[in-house]
């Protein structure tokens, strides 16, 4: 699968798990922005170690270096890639935009895993995190309906976005996706 996607959703829609596992399936580019960073801090790289001392402060990295590091994973054109957890700001959608316009790239559809508050704060309580506390989650969910949510019109303008059910188990879930992008 050669296509140019990036997924949407709230805490605990399961972008990460459905990412990951359609990458996979397909032989795409699996573009996780906390998996970005870490490899970047691991292999040493010069934005890795100033991305390093930024979370070490406690720090957000900012939108110049996502984009920096985006941009190093998605110099092979012929290759699909999902991006997952990035953007998060319409800020970022549109220097993602103009990242992607620039490298000839453009994004093809934006995947919006749609799922009820109830059943995702169910969902983030049964993971068992010690993060994952009722007062935490709705906190997170209060940031995702400011921060992230107007993404969707964002996308939903430009006749890119496609919703599915995130309800019912991984496999579902992943049946819908493959229903959708084929």
């Amino acid at each position: 699968m050669n296509q140019r996607l990036l997924f949407l959703g709230p805490p605990g829609a399961g972008k990460g798990t459905q990412a990951q596992q359609l990458a996979a399936r397909h032989g795409m580019l699996h573009l996780s922005t906390g998996d970005m960073l870490r490899a970047e801090v691991d292999a040493g790289t010069p934005l890795g170690i100033e991305v390093n001392a930024v979370m070490e402060r406690g720090d957000l990295v900012s939108d110049e270096q996502v984009l920096a590091i985006v941009r190093g994973r998605l110099l092979n054109p012929n290759q699909g890639w999902l991006l997952d957890g990035f953007p998060r700001t319409l800020v970022q959608a549109e220097a993602l935009a103009d990242l992607l316009e620039e490298l000839q790239q453009p994004l093809q559809r934006a995947v919006l895993i749609d799922l009820a508050d109830d059943l995702l704060v169910q969902r983030l309580l049964n993971r068992g995190r010690a993060d994952d506390t009722a007062d935490t989650i709705r906190n997170r969910l209060r940031v995702y309906q400011e921060k992230t949510a107007p993404l969707i019109a964002f996308y939903e303008e430009r006749g890119l976005l496609a919703r599915v059910d995130g309800e019912g188990t991984i496999d579902e879930i992943a049946a819908r996706l493959e229903d959708l992008l084929t």
